[in-house]
Protein backbone atom coordinates (compact mmCIF):
# COMPACT_ATOMS: atom_id res chain seq x y z
CA UNK A 1 0.00 0.00 0.00
CA UNK A 2 1.11 3.34 -0.62
CA UNK A 3 2.03 5.80 2.50
CA UNK A 4 -0.41 8.97 2.72
CA UNK A 5 3.10 11.15 1.56
CA UNK A 6 3.74 8.93 -1.41
CA UNK A 7 0.71 8.42 -3.55
CA UNK A 8 2.04 6.94 -6.34
CA UNK A 9 3.94 4.11 -4.61
CA UNK A 10 1.50 1.82 -5.03
CA UNK A 11 2.10 1.92 -9.14
CA UNK A 12 6.04 1.07 -8.79
CA UNK A 13 6.82 -2.84 -9.60
CA UNK A 14 10.23 -2.76 -7.84
CA UNK A 15 8.71 -6.10 -6.30
CA UNK A 16 8.01 -7.55 -9.34
CA UNK A 17 8.94 -10.34 -11.77
CA UNK A 18 6.93 -9.84 -15.07
CA UNK A 19 6.04 -12.09 -17.87
CA UNK A 20 4.90 -10.80 -21.04
CA UNK A 21 4.00 -12.56 -24.12
CA UNK A 22 4.48 -11.42 -27.66
CA UNK A 23 6.68 -9.07 -26.39
CA UNK A 24 9.21 -9.01 -29.78
CA UNK A 25 6.76 -5.93 -31.25
CA UNK A 26 3.39 -3.57 -31.04
CA UNK A 27 1.30 -3.39 -27.73
CA UNK A 28 3.61 -6.45 -25.99
CA UNK A 29 7.28 -4.57 -26.24
CA UNK A 30 5.56 -1.18 -25.26
CA UNK A 31 4.06 -3.38 -21.95
CA UNK A 32 7.81 -4.80 -21.20
CA UNK A 33 9.37 -1.48 -21.65
CA UNK A 34 7.16 0.54 -19.80
CA UNK A 35 7.41 -2.31 -16.77
CA UNK A 36 10.77 -2.18 -16.81
CA UNK A 37 11.08 1.70 -16.79
CA UNK A 38 8.48 1.00 -13.40
CA UNK A 39 11.12 -1.21 -11.40
CA UNK A 40 10.23 -4.71 -12.57
CA UNK A 41 12.25 -7.67 -14.08
CA UNK A 42 10.95 -9.28 -16.87
CA UNK A 43 10.36 -12.46 -18.82
CA UNK A 44 10.08 -11.58 -22.62
CA UNK A 45 8.22 -14.19 -24.64
CA UNK A 46 7.33 -14.81 -28.56
CA UNK A 47 8.62 -16.42 -31.82
CA UNK A 48 10.68 -14.23 -32.58
CA UNK A 49 14.07 -14.36 -30.70
CA UNK A 50 16.09 -11.90 -32.58
CA UNK A 51 13.31 -9.07 -32.00
CA UNK A 52 13.69 -10.33 -28.23
CA UNK A 53 16.89 -9.66 -27.80
CA UNK A 54 16.32 -6.28 -29.15
CA UNK A 55 13.92 -5.40 -26.35
CA UNK A 56 15.99 -7.31 -23.85
CA UNK A 57 18.92 -5.07 -25.18
CA UNK A 58 16.72 -1.52 -24.65
CA UNK A 59 15.60 -2.47 -21.45
CA UNK A 60 19.49 -3.10 -20.15
CA UNK A 61 20.81 -0.09 -21.56
CA UNK A 62 18.51 1.56 -19.44
CA UNK A 63 19.34 -0.26 -16.09
CA UNK A 64 16.44 -2.67 -16.67
CA UNK A 65 16.64 -6.65 -16.65
CA UNK A 66 15.16 -9.07 -18.94
CA UNK A 67 15.39 -12.24 -19.95
CA UNK A 68 14.51 -14.45 -23.08
CA UNK A 69 12.43 -17.15 -23.92
CA UNK A 70 11.63 -17.80 -27.41
CA UNK A 71 8.26 -19.24 -27.11
CA UNK A 72 5.06 -20.34 -29.02
CA UNK A 73 1.57 -20.32 -26.85
CA UNK A 74 -0.15 -22.58 -29.35
CA UNK A 75 2.70 -25.38 -28.51
CA UNK A 76 2.60 -26.56 -24.98
CA UNK A 77 6.25 -27.37 -24.82
CA UNK A 78 6.88 -23.67 -25.01
CA UNK A 79 4.61 -22.97 -22.67
CA UNK A 80 5.85 -25.54 -19.88
CA UNK A 81 9.42 -24.39 -20.82
CA UNK A 82 8.39 -20.23 -20.36
CA UNK A 83 6.93 -21.48 -16.95
CA UNK A 84 9.55 -23.35 -15.76
CA UNK A 85 12.01 -19.99 -16.61
CA UNK A 86 9.70 -18.53 -14.78
CA UNK A 87 10.12 -20.70 -11.72
CA UNK A 88 13.78 -20.60 -12.09
CA UNK A 89 13.96 -16.84 -11.44
CA UNK A 90 11.09 -16.83 -8.71
CA UNK A 91 13.00 -19.83 -6.78
CA UNK A 92 14.55 -17.86 -3.51
CA UNK A 93 12.99 -13.59 -4.18
CA UNK A 94 10.22 -12.78 -3.03
CA UNK A 95 9.04 -11.02 -6.22
CA UNK A 96 5.43 -10.75 -6.97
CA UNK A 97 4.70 -12.18 -9.94
CA UNK A 98 2.71 -11.26 -12.69
CA UNK A 99 1.87 -12.48 -15.99
CA UNK A 100 0.67 -10.25 -19.31
CA UNK A 101 -1.24 -12.31 -21.87
CA UNK A 102 -0.39 -10.26 -25.02
CA UNK A 103 0.84 -12.83 -27.96
CA UNK A 104 -1.96 -13.08 -30.59
CA UNK A 105 -2.54 -11.48 -33.79
CA UNK A 106 -5.10 -9.59 -36.00
CA UNK A 107 -8.04 -11.21 -37.68
CA UNK A 108 -10.68 -9.75 -40.28
CA UNK A 109 -12.56 -12.11 -42.75
CA UNK A 110 -16.15 -12.34 -43.94
CA UNK A 111 -17.97 -15.39 -42.06
CA UNK A 112 -18.16 -17.42 -45.13
CA UNK A 113 -14.64 -17.66 -46.31
CA UNK A 114 -12.88 -18.33 -42.76
CA UNK A 115 -11.30 -21.58 -43.04
CA UNK A 116 -11.46 -23.88 -40.30
CA UNK A 117 -7.54 -23.47 -40.58
CA UNK A 118 -7.85 -19.90 -40.23
CA UNK A 119 -10.51 -20.81 -37.10
CA UNK A 120 -7.98 -23.50 -35.43
CA UNK A 121 -4.71 -20.93 -35.54
CA UNK A 122 -7.05 -18.23 -33.95
CA UNK A 123 -8.17 -19.80 -30.96
CA UNK A 124 -5.01 -21.51 -30.33
CA UNK A 125 -3.55 -18.65 -29.96
CA UNK A 126 -5.52 -16.31 -28.56
CA UNK A 127 -8.03 -18.77 -26.33
CA UNK A 128 -5.72 -22.11 -25.67
CA UNK A 129 -2.96 -20.03 -25.48
CA UNK A 130 -4.12 -17.65 -22.74
CA UNK A 131 -5.62 -20.50 -21.03
CA UNK A 132 -2.52 -22.54 -20.54
CA UNK A 133 0.03 -19.64 -19.69
CA UNK A 134 -3.11 -18.82 -17.12
CA UNK A 135 -3.05 -22.55 -15.88
CA UNK A 136 1.17 -23.29 -15.66
CA UNK A 137 2.03 -19.61 -14.78
CA UNK A 138 -0.71 -18.80 -12.37
CA UNK A 139 -0.18 -22.21 -10.62
CA UNK A 140 3.18 -20.55 -9.11
CA UNK A 141 1.47 -17.35 -8.34
CA UNK A 142 -1.02 -20.18 -6.26
CA UNK A 143 1.75 -21.61 -4.86
CA UNK A 144 2.85 -17.98 -3.53
CA UNK A 145 -0.77 -16.29 -2.31
CA UNK A 146 -0.51 -13.70 -5.08
CA UNK A 147 -0.50 -13.00 -8.26
CA UNK A 148 -1.67 -10.97 -11.29
CA UNK A 149 -2.71 -12.11 -14.74
CA UNK A 150 -3.34 -9.40 -17.36
CA UNK A 151 -4.85 -11.06 -20.62
CA UNK A 152 -5.63 -8.78 -23.68
CA UNK A 153 -8.79 -8.73 -24.83
CA UNK A 154 -9.95 -6.46 -27.60
CA UNK A 155 -13.16 -4.00 -28.22
CA UNK A 156 -14.44 -6.74 -30.41
CA UNK A 157 -15.36 -8.82 -27.68
CA UNK A 158 -18.11 -6.36 -27.37
CA UNK A 159 -18.64 -4.83 -30.50
CA UNK A 160 -19.46 -6.36 -34.05
CA UNK A 161 -18.43 -5.57 -37.01
CA UNK A 162 -18.07 -7.27 -40.84
CA UNK A 163 -15.59 -9.66 -40.68
CA UNK A 164 -15.04 -9.57 -36.84
CA UNK A 165 -17.13 -13.47 -36.30
CA UNK A 166 -14.03 -15.20 -35.82
CA UNK A 167 -11.65 -12.77 -34.09
CA UNK A 168 -14.61 -11.42 -31.47
CA UNK A 169 -15.66 -14.74 -30.40
CA UNK A 170 -11.90 -15.63 -29.68
CA UNK A 171 -11.84 -12.36 -27.18
CA UNK A 172 -14.90 -12.56 -25.68
CA UNK A 173 -13.53 -16.05 -24.77
CA UNK A 174 -10.36 -14.10 -23.02
CA UNK A 175 -12.75 -12.28 -21.65
CA UNK A 176 -15.38 -14.68 -20.25
CA UNK A 177 -12.09 -16.40 -18.97
CA UNK A 178 -10.70 -13.69 -16.96
CA UNK A 179 -13.86 -13.44 -15.22
CA UNK A 180 -14.33 -17.59 -14.79
CA UNK A 181 -10.32 -17.53 -13.27
CA UNK A 182 -10.97 -14.96 -11.12
CA UNK A 183 -13.30 -16.50 -9.44
CA UNK A 184 -11.31 -19.78 -9.15
CA UNK A 185 -8.53 -18.09 -7.90
CA UNK A 186 -9.55 -14.62 -5.99
CA UNK A 187 -9.95 -16.40 -2.52
CA UNK A 188 -6.16 -18.12 -3.26
CA UNK A 189 -4.64 -13.96 -4.13
CA UNK A 190 -4.02 -14.44 -7.43
CA UNK A 191 -6.15 -11.55 -9.56
CA UNK A 192 -7.43 -11.79 -13.04
CA UNK A 193 -8.23 -8.58 -15.46
CA UNK A 194 -7.93 -8.02 -19.17
CA UNK A 195 -7.39 -4.68 -21.10
CA UNK A 196 -9.52 -4.71 -24.43
CA UNK A 197 -8.32 -1.96 -26.35
CA UNK A 198 -9.61 -0.55 -29.91
CA UNK A 199 -7.15 -0.62 -32.44
CA UNK A 200 -4.00 0.40 -31.24
CA UNK A 201 -1.42 2.04 -34.25
CA UNK A 202 1.26 -0.74 -34.39
CA UNK A 203 2.95 -1.22 -37.22
CA UNK A 204 0.73 -4.19 -38.35
CA UNK A 205 -2.56 -2.07 -38.00
CA UNK A 206 -1.34 1.02 -39.99
CA UNK A 207 -0.05 -1.34 -43.19
CA UNK A 208 -3.79 -2.91 -42.40
CA UNK A 209 -5.52 0.64 -42.66
CA UNK A 210 -3.37 1.84 -45.46
CA UNK A 211 -4.16 -1.29 -47.94
CA UNK A 212 -8.17 0.02 -46.69
CA UNK A 213 -8.36 3.54 -45.82
CA UNK A 214 -12.27 3.24 -46.37
CA UNK A 215 -12.63 0.96 -43.56
CA UNK A 216 -10.33 2.44 -41.31
CA UNK A 217 -12.06 5.62 -41.71
CA UNK A 218 -15.32 3.65 -40.95
CA UNK A 219 -13.78 2.74 -37.95
CA UNK A 220 -12.27 5.83 -36.61
CA UNK A 221 -15.78 7.80 -36.80
CA UNK A 222 -16.99 4.95 -34.59
CA UNK A 223 -14.87 6.06 -31.75
CA UNK A 224 -15.96 9.05 -29.39
CA UNK A 225 -12.41 10.12 -28.66
CA UNK A 226 -11.91 10.82 -32.92
CA UNK A 227 -8.92 8.78 -33.60
CA UNK A 228 -7.16 5.41 -33.13
CA UNK A 229 -5.46 4.52 -29.81
CA UNK A 230 -1.32 4.66 -29.59
CA UNK A 231 0.29 2.15 -27.62
CA UNK A 232 1.20 4.60 -24.95
CA UNK A 233 -2.79 5.18 -24.36
CA UNK A 234 -2.95 1.83 -23.12
CA UNK A 235 0.11 2.10 -20.43
CA UNK A 236 -1.72 3.62 -17.90
CA UNK A 237 -4.05 0.75 -17.51
CA UNK A 238 -1.32 -2.02 -17.85
CA UNK A 239 0.65 -0.26 -15.09
CA UNK A 240 -2.89 -0.10 -13.14
CA UNK A 241 -3.35 -3.80 -13.36
CA UNK A 242 0.41 -5.23 -13.19
CA UNK A 243 0.89 -3.03 -9.64
CA UNK A 244 -0.57 -3.49 -6.14
CA UNK A 245 -2.42 -0.36 -6.85
CA UNK A 246 -5.18 -2.84 -8.57
CA UNK A 247 -4.78 -5.15 -5.42
CA UNK A 248 -8.93 -4.81 -5.09
CA UNK A 249 -9.83 -5.56 -8.77
CA UNK A 250 -10.52 -8.67 -10.08
CA UNK A 251 -12.51 -10.06 -13.13
CA UNK A 252 -12.94 -7.03 -14.93
CA UNK A 253 -12.10 -6.23 -18.53
CA UNK A 254 -11.50 -3.05 -18.66
CA UNK A 255 -12.19 -1.13 -22.13
CA UNK A 256 -9.41 0.81 -23.47
CA UNK A 257 -11.29 2.05 -26.14
CA UNK A 258 -11.78 5.94 -26.68
CA UNK A 259 -15.89 5.16 -26.46
CA UNK A 260 -16.06 2.79 -29.11
CA UNK A 261 -17.85 0.31 -26.85
CA UNK A 262 -20.47 2.75 -25.32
Amino acid sequence: MSSPGDPLASFRLDDRLIVVTGASEGIGRAFAECFAKAGAQLVLASRQKDKLEQVRAGIAASGGKAEVVPSDVTRMEDIARLAATVAALAKGNDRKLVLVNNAGFGFTRDALQTSEAEWDLLFDTHVRGTFFCCQKIGALMLDRGYGKIVNLSSSWSAATDTGKSAYGAAKAAVSYLTAALSTEWAPRGVRVNALAPTATLTDFVKNTFARSPERAERLRSRIKLGRFAETSDLLGAALFLASGASDFVTGQTIFVDGGFTT
